[in-house]
């Protein structure tokens, strides 16, 4: 066996994770394939590449070595990839996104005002591949969300913009819950509830969760990791568990929204874009098309309308529309 693109960026991957776990989640792998892998990868290498502990992983002086040697590498690649991209303006738009509620309504919204334009969207489970891949020119533009303080890390040439600096996650739950008859949910009232684990794990989520519940005094029972629409409302429905949900979330036969008192998690949404591969004008139309879909959104659910409306602050700016041409 000969070492790969793909090998060398396992194993960054899996040190910028460290746990095999959250990298083979990032990667799109489940986690013994992961494992298999690097096991592969390290005989080649000639030794361990990195020391498996209670509290994940660690490179070893080989793994250190070959890590600076694959970043070179890949840094490499990236360049050349972003470099051939930026020669060929007429390719299509590459927009990659994590599982927004906007995403929905996006594509109408992006063929309305980037007429005549290809465009293809791709969606993601991680945010670290959305900005690695923007970084490596393989998406023009990533749509991406952070919570409560977290801040994603951004590639070298890449411009961000915030869509919406704050909207309250509100939790999702049975209708036949006890708690589905209030109209706002304390945090503390969903102690000893199953919850349906954030499948994003690398945009602050998982630790917002966490921080919130330990705030409220209870530690959450982190019990599934569904990234199916349907199976992840079929088992709230259930009553199995609870989750955590976007204000402008559509409705899902036999649950309820309801908002938490005190806002305890709150995200935020960004569009980043390389410079060199979207003109200013494209930018700023991706940016509306973004910023339509989420508002569209938001009547879907009278609480988060009426809390919006309150915070015109909150609501995406639009700038004035570069002329035709302009970098």
């Amino acid at each position: 066996m000969q070492l790969e693109l793909r090998h060398l960026e396992a194993v960054c991957r899996i040190a910028e994770a460290g746990s095999l776990g959250r990298a083979a989640v990032r990667l799109g792998v489940s986690q013994p394939a992961l494992s298999a892998q690097l096991r592969r990868i390290e005989r080649v290498a000639g030794g361990e590449l990195f020391l498996r502990g209670r509290s994940g992983v660690e490179p070893t002086p080989l793994g250190e070595f070959v890590l600076a040697k694959a970043r070179l590498v890949l840094g490499e690649m990236d360049a050349l990839a972003a470099g051939a991209r930026a020669a060929a303006p007429d390719a299509p738009l590459r927009l990659g996104c994590i599982l927004l509620v906007l995403v929905d309504r996006l594509m109408a919204r992006l063929e309305e005002v980037l007429a005549g334009r290809e465009i293809a969207v791709t969606v993601e489970q991680s945010v670290t591949t959305l900005t690695r891949q923007l970084g490596a020119g393989r998406y023009d533009a990533v749509l991406y969300g952070e919570v409560n303080d977290h801040e994603v890390p951004l590639p070298e040439g890449a411009t961000a913009r915030t869509l919406v600096p704050r909207e309250p996650f509100c939790v999702r739950l049975s209708a036949d819950h006890p708690l589905a008859a209030k109209e706002r949910i304390a945090l503390a009232e969903l102690a000893g509830e199953s919850w349906m684990t954030l499948v994003k794990d690398d945009d602050g989520g998982p630790e917002a969760l966490v921080a919130a519940c330990a705030r409220a005094g209870f530690a959450p029972l982190l019990r599934h990791r569904v990234a199916d629409r349907k199976i992840h409302y079929d088992l709230i429905a259930a009553g199995r568990a609870v989750s955590l949900s976007q204000p402008t979330a559509p409705p899902a036969a036999g649950t309820v929204l309801r908002p938490l008192e005190g806002d305890p998690v709150n995200g935020r949404i960004r569009l980043a874009w390389n410079r060199a591969a979207v003109p200013a004008r494209h930018a700023e139309l991706l940016y509306r098309a973004a910023a339509g879909a989420y508002v569209a959104n938001v009547r879907t659910n009278a609480f988060h309308r009426e809390w919006w409306e309150a915070r015109p602050e909150l609501h995406p700016v639009l700038a004035d529309l570069p002329e035709e041409g302009r970098p």
